[in-house]
């Protein structure tokens, strides 16, 4: 097998691959049998993580634009109810399609809609991700508490716990390898779902040493609903069941108290920070650098197209950057090289993984290289790239293997799975 030598590019110089695997960085000497690729005027990043997405909101995006979270849910819900499996199948491929352009290399999908039953919607998602071909942890998510016990979601759309724990165990046996595919368990939110189902999904993904996710302190309601059905804020709630722990990551995790975030910080326990989405419902400014000084992993996530309708990763650097500085008021706050630092590392481990999210040798050959010939004039490549316009990634590779090659996806027709996609919307809000 040859060698691959991604040749000059300003950061962090040549990168040397083989078998998947980086093998070399910086100076690089030339080998008679090296498969050479022209990186100058280049930046060169680890693939991006995002650790935390809906796939299936590429359905319905555009919509309950003037809405909070529980208004907008309350206004989607209904629609999501109306999806099959084949409408699922279209908006991943979409989705991860657009990940990929946008320099993402492993992507978390916390998918909690099993229509009519039918949980083959995991098998679309994972056939979808193949298909493109980047690195997906599949959030097994769950919903067992409608409204007529109390909970948000509309009675049609939850399951029974019995039938959750053998679907998620299905899925397990089914996709979990651990590189590609890594199976999550995932119950949906405080405001959807029982007690009984939160303690024994923990069990369950310890059983088999999986991760588990769910969303926490997004909103000051959900803070509400917890004080009013529970009696405790939402982080006492999670702690209690045994969900404050280093193999956990929560979604958005807006709402900490000084207490709260030593908590999470002390216990290891990640959040997927989803500045543009916070930004469109209003939820709120994450603690970001708080939690991270605290020591707790912090990584970027999308969220759903239906609350961040641009659906890429890379816009997320710059709006991570921003919000901390906002929210902080103060500009040496949070630098480029943190947002970076969110979008890559961070968000490696939040997953648990230790093979992606870093340039290094030993390392997964998971890279996503940047054309920045308009950033000549800019001494920091790395600055202007955070700083700079939004962006579609030059070249990206998975494991050494090209999914992305000169701006064009090389594993799927995109244009085409758009038009499958819009198809399927307008049938679906018909």
């Amino acid at each position: 097998m040859s060698r691959i030598v991604l040749r000059g590019a300003r950061h962090p110089g040549d990168i040397a691959i083989l078998d998947g695997r980086i093998t070399e960085v910086g100076d690089v000497a030339r080998q008679p049998d090296d498969v050479e690729v022209d990186c100058r005027d280049c930046v060169i990043t680890a693939g991006l993580v995002n650790t935390h997405h809906h796939l299936y909101q590429w359905m319905t995006r555009g919509r309950a634009v003037g809405c909070d979270l529980f208004g907008w849910l309350t206004e989607l819900y209904p629609v999501w109810g109306r999806l099959d499996v084949d409408d699922v199948h279209a908006a991943a491929l979409v989705g991860l399609g657009e990940l990929a352009a946008t320099g993402c290399t492993t992507a978390s999908d916390h998918h909690y809609l099993v229509p009519r039953g039918d949980d083959s919607v995991f098998d679309a998602i994972v056939d979808a991700a193949r298909q493109v071909g980047i690195r997906l942890h599949l959030s097994r998510g769950s919903m067992d508490l409608s409204e007529k016990d109390g909970g948000l979601p509309p009675d049609h759309v939850v399951e029974t716990l019995d039938a959750i724990m053998a679907s998620t165990e299905r899925v397990i046996a089914d996709h979990h390898d651990g590189e590609m595919v890594s199976v999550v368990v995932a119950p949906c939110s405080p405001f959807s779902v029982t007690q009984e189902l939160m303690v024994e999904s923990a069990a369950l993904a310890r059983r088999y040493g999986l991760r588990l996710h769910t969303h926490l302190a997004e909103t000051i309601e959900e803070e509400h609903h917890c004080l009013e059905r529970f009696g405790r804020r939402p982080v006492d709630m999670l702690d209690e069941w045994g969900w404050i722990a280093p193999d956990v990551w929560v979604a958005h995790g807006i709402h900490f108290d000084d207490a709260e975030v030593a908590r999470m910080g002390a216990q290891g326990c990640g959040v997927a920070h989803c500045p543009s989405s916070n930004g469109r419902l209003g939820a709120g400014l994450c603690r970001v650098v708080d939690l991270v000084a605290a020591g707790a992993p912090v990584g970027l996530g999308v969220d759903g197209v239906a609350s961040n309708e641009v659906g890429g990763l890379f816009p997320e650097l710059r709006q991570s950057l921003y919000s901390a500085r906002q929210r902080a008021r103060n500009a040496a706050s949070f630098l480029p090289s943190h947002a970076i630092a969110r979008g890559t590392e961070g968000g490696a481990a939040c997953l648990g993984r230790d093979d992606i999210g870093r340039i290094a040798p030993g390392l997964r050959a998971d890279l996503a290289v940047w054309d920045v010939t308009d950033l000549a004039d800019i001494a920091d490549p790395l600055a202007g790239l955070v700083l700079g316009p939004d962006r579609r990634v030059r070249d990206l590779l998975v494991n050494g293997h090209a999914v992305v090659q000169r701006g064009s996806l090389a594993t799927v027709d995109l244009v085409a799975a758009r038009q499958d996609l819009a198809r399927r919307a307008r049938r679906l809000w018909a």
